[in-house]
């Protein structure tokens, strides 16, 4: 491609409504542009890098044995309603009425429409197992859409779906994905992490993300710094070394006063202790109006979703979330000073983290304003039901698998598998004859990469002040040729940018009329991996530049061996890269 001929409309600086670089990046590259609110219109240029990522994951699951299908992206309410979520899936469901009065929804994911597929055509234990899965645009209707492609309304996702008669063999589909993603995203030049996650709206009993590691990341990720275990913050567990001994004989709890305390750090520094020696208790309910004491170290954060995952499992209770402060005052309580000793609402659930021990004495509220229990000890002074990770795990804490120190690092979720088990199966009625004759329901698993949202992680990831840095994998073009002046280094120029095309490499040519300056930033703006700088002055001395865009790396060439020099070059950096040529 002649960048003369391309349609690459860059920018100097960054509009206004950019918040995150990828957003800023692609938009000052020409890589994007704005339609509406969390809705985006593609240009060649970011459009040959979705593609170009497309590509591998197309490649990676083939290999696996999965088989690319095309769904509507229009579905009816009547297939929703069979697996249960046109509710649940809330307002974030794009739905719509045609002109019969039927209602629809967009597409934000196809489990619904997948298992339908299946149960019309898929009768006997014979035809199983198969994985199908399609690249297709999908919509979620964002309450807040924001950094760009990121968190965009619409967007391109591939989803699978696999289909087994027993669990054995749901999850070794489900392995087969998580390995076919790893190999994805290794390909595509990525850092990441897998990490166990909550299956959310999706439903299901297990699932993993595939998170992309970088600074702007959404996701907060607990993992090991030296075993492999990490872990989404919803469902990161950490030990606590540094427990307190368990309390002495005797010694029972005391009331004292404790005026003007509002906070847990006034009364750690009243009392002369850290705020982790001390326990805090707040108050939760649920859909039923259930009193939820919830107690935590002092230094430590509740993680709602945790508590709620937490008594979903334990109690089946629905819709947990902390209380009002109207609530706290219809069960006479004072916000500023709660503990679970003589706690004075009759049949409260009590749920303690278990950061804190069951044998060790703690400061705790009085359930009295204005007062204090010292010496507290909740196995023996509280009535506890359920002992469970529900805080916000810290850097520092101990990994649950192999007891070395645990680290927070942000993350962007780009991949999600899940073994889905019978949820939806079972709801709409997909069955096959087993070998012994019977009907049963199909075992089934999901998985699903935003390819879109990947190449703006892959800019989060791969940056620098001048502009992007694209992986070879995912980038629009491999070389960038940049001629200097007319005359001989635009011949030069012309005779090598053939050299390439006739080597199938993907090169585009600055051949505009420029300044050298603006044709260099365009250059590294728009992140080509390598460049090949043809000017006067370098070819009075018979040598052109080479130049690699990430660290800047500079070699001069004989001009003579331009041309097949840069063809071996890009064809070994392929194979290192698995990059198909």
């Amino acid at each position: 491609m002649r960048w003369s001929a391309a349609h690459i409309p860059t920018l100097r600086d960054a509009p206004q409504e950019a918040e995150i670089i990828s957003h800023k990046l692609m938009l000052r590259a020409g890589l994007i542009r704005r339609l509406a609110s969390g809705i985006y219109s593609f240009l060649p240029m970011g459009w040959k890098a979705v593609l170009k990522f497309q590509n591998i994951v197309r490649e990676e699951m083939n290999r696996a044995g999965a088989q690319e299908v095309s769904l509507p992206i229009v579905q009816p309410k009547e297939l929703w309603e069979e697996a249960g979520r046109w509710q649940v899936y809330g307002k974030e469901l794009g739905r719509f009425t045609d002109r019969h009065e039927h209602d629809f929804c967009l597409q934000p994911t196809s489990e619904e429409a997948i298992t339908d597929l299946v149960r019309r055509d898929v009768k006997s234990y014979r035809q199983l197992p198969i994985n199908l899965y399609q690249i297709q645009t999908k919509f979620r209707d964002e309450v807040r859409p924001r950094f760009g492609i990121m968190r965009g309304r619409e967007f391109v996702m591939k989803d699978a779906y696999s289909f087994d008669l027993t669990p054995e063999g749901a999850f070794k589909s489900y392995e087969a994905m998580r390995a076919a993603y790893r190999r994805i995203f290794e390909r595509a030049g990525l850092r990441f992490i897998p990490v166990d996650a909550d299956t959310g709206a999706i439903g299901g009993t297990k699932s993993e993300e595939f998170t992309v590691l970088a600074d702007s990341g959404e996701d907060e990720i607990v993992a090991c710094t030296k075993c492999e275990y990490g872990a989404n913050q919803e469902k990161a567990v950490g030990v606590i070394s540094d427990k307190p001994a368990a309390a002495k004989t005797g010694g029972a709890y005391e009331k004292f006063a404790t005026p003007g305390l509002k906070t847990i750090a006034q009364l750690a520094e009243s009392q002369k202790c850290k705020e982790g020696d001390l326990a805090k208790t707040m108050i939760a309910t649920d859909t039923e109006g259930h009193c939820i004491v919830v107690v935590l170290r002092g230094d430590h954060e509740l993680h709602e979703l945790k508590l709620q995952t937490h008594l979903s499992q334990k109690m089946k209770w629905k819709g947990v979330r902390l209380a009002t402060d109207v609530e706290i005052q219809n069960w006479k309580l004072p916000k500023g000073s709660l503990g679970p000793a003589e706690f004075p609402v009759a049949g409260a659930t009590v749920v303690v983290d278990d950061a804190l021990s069951l044998e060790a004495p703690y400061i705790v509220g009085a359930n009295e304003e204005g007062f204090h229990f010292r010496n507290v000890v909740f196995s023996r002074d509280a009535k506890v039901n359920h002992v469970g990770t529900i805080r916000r795990v810290q850097a520092g804490e101990r990994c649950p698998k192999c007891g070395n120190a645990l680290e927070i690092k942000r993350g962007i979720e780009v991949g999600h598998v899940f073994y889905l088990g019978k949820k939806y199966s079972e709801a709409m009625k997909a069955e096959v004859l087993g070998e012994d004759g019977k009907l049963q329901s199909i075992e089934m698993g999901c998985y699903g990469i935003g390819v879109t949202r990947t190449i703006a992680a892959s800019i989060e990831q791969n940056h620098d002040e001048w502009g992007i840095i694209w992986p070879l994998a995912l980038a629009p073009y491999e070389l960038s040729i940049i001629s200097l002046g007319e005359g001989e280094p635009q011949k030069k120029a012309e005779e090598i940018y053939k050299t390439c095309l006739d080597a199938g490499i993907d090169v585009i040519w600055d051949d505009r009329s420029l300044s050298p300056g603006v044709k260099l930033k365009d250059s590294d703006l728009v992140g080509i991996p390598y460049q090949l700088i043809i000017g006067e002055k370098g070819l009075k001395n018979s040598q052109v530049e080479w130049k690699e865009r990430r660290g800047s790396k500079k070699d001069l060439w004989p001009v003579a061996e331009a041309g097949t020099r840069v063809v071996s070059e890009i064809q070994s950096r392929r194979r290192e890269n698995r990059i198909p040529s």
